[in-house]
């Protein structure tokens, strides 16, 4: 059997908390007697392997075991020959700070599910244009979610009573059962029915609020949308959510955006980017062209000879990074599109040109392209 304390857990000496934790948990539901059959050896691999957890997650006692040894790091207070004095409050607390509840009595029975509920997270949508996401707005969102009544101020008791401590669990909010096992008292809790947990009762309800402390209103709230969001992002209000049962704090509102598309420009990350169609004759002599960006015309320069695919870039045009400064780029990707449906006089022109360049180009006879046309029929 290791005694090392870091074996004992399986991990390395540089582990981490996490690592520490991680490790504890999961030998602790393997070698706890109650799933074990009250094996004996299991029993004993468990107070060893807690007792390694408690001087290892403590950094100052993992100092003391590292420099000095196990019985250094016990340090004051700390009896040898009692188990649980490793454990500080006993082994319930471990527990119930893993798992939620102790199986074991004593230590923790001062903490209890007093206290309010939180209220639930609720959802809404809110509709963008695209440059309303791109360049930031504000938009009214509106649901109908719990308030705290304001006629018995969240308390759920009538104007001039109060709530008072539920008899059943005596204001815990559970109730502890107990029974005995090999490690002797062994404590389960759950949920007080009488006061649902919230440990008050109310002897006479606020009529508005029927004793929920809230009530169900419509409510409308102006949401604040920052520059360079995108479809599918989720703002989060903080407290703007469903009021708690009885004075209990408010959840969150969660804003889902729909951001709507754009006619001409498509998003890439935080770049704009849009397929600029050119004639043959701008594409090969040059051109200034009056480009339309989100933010106004600008003056686009294309060099002669621009073949398809060539890409133009507008720095700093295009969505600006949330939260932070600085823009992305518009990206211009050209297409020359071939000039269908021309006049007799424009072919003419068209085949001088080829003539000069002397390129070879088919002929006039109409005959020749109804033979090409039924090759592929």
């Amino acid at each position: 059997m290791p005694t090392d304390f870091y074996e004992l857990l399986e991990i390395d000496h540089n582990a981490t908390d996490d690592d520490i934790r991680r490790a504890y948990r999961r030998l602790a539901r393997e070698l706890h007697p109650d799933a074990n059959g009250g094996d004996p050896h299991a029993e004993e691999r468990f107070k060893e392997v807690t007792a390694a957890y408690e001087t290892l997650r403590d950094p100052e006692r993992r100092r003391r075991y590292d420099m000095f040894g196990p019985e250094a790091a016990r340090g004051a207070g700390q009896g040898a020959t009692d188990p649980n004095a490793f454990f500080g409050g006993g082994l319930g607390d471990i527990f119930d700070a893993f798992f939620g509840q102790s199986p074991f009595g004593g230590g923790g029975a001062g903490r209890g599910r007093t206290g309010p509920v939180q209220g639930a997270d609720l959802e809404v949508v809110l509709e963008l244009s695209f440059e309303e996401a791109v360049f930031g707005a504000q938009g009214d969102v509106g649901l109908k979610a719990p308030v705290t009544c304001s006629t018995c101020e969240g308390s759920g008791a009538s104007p001039g009573t109060s709530p008072t401590v539920c008899p059943e669990c005596r204001g815990a909010g559970e109730v502890r059962r107990v029974r005995q096992s090999i490690l002797g008292q062994m404590v389960t809790s759950a949920p007080c029915s009488r006061c649902r947990g919230l440990g008050r009762i109310i002897a006479d309800p606020c009529r508005d609020c029927r004793g929920e402390g809230r009530r169900t209103e419509q409510r409308s709230y102006t949401v604040d949308v920052p520059a360079g969001v995108d479809h599918g992002s989720t703002l989060r209000l903080t407290g703007r959510g469903a009021a708690g049962p009885r004075g209990g704090p408010p959840g969150d509102l969660y804003v889902h955006l729909s951001v709507s598309t754009h006619p001409r420009f498509q998003r890439d990350g935080y770049d704009l980017t849009n397929v600029l169609h050119l004639p043959v004759s701008q594409a090969a002599l040059g051109a200034h062209i009056e480009f339309e960006t989100l933010d106004g015309t600008e003056d686009l320069i294309v060099p002669p000879g621009t073949q398809t695919g060539r890409v133009f870039r507008l720095r700093g045009r295009g969505v600006p990074h949330v939260n932070s400064r600085g823009r992305g780029d518009i990206v211009v990707e050209v297409v020359v599109d071939t000039p269908t449906g021309m006049t007799e006089a424009q072919e003419e022109l068209l085949r001088q040109l080829a003539a000069e360049r002397g390129e070879v180009v088919a002929p006039v006879e109409s005959g020749v392209f109804s033979r090409i046309r039924s090759a592929f029929k």
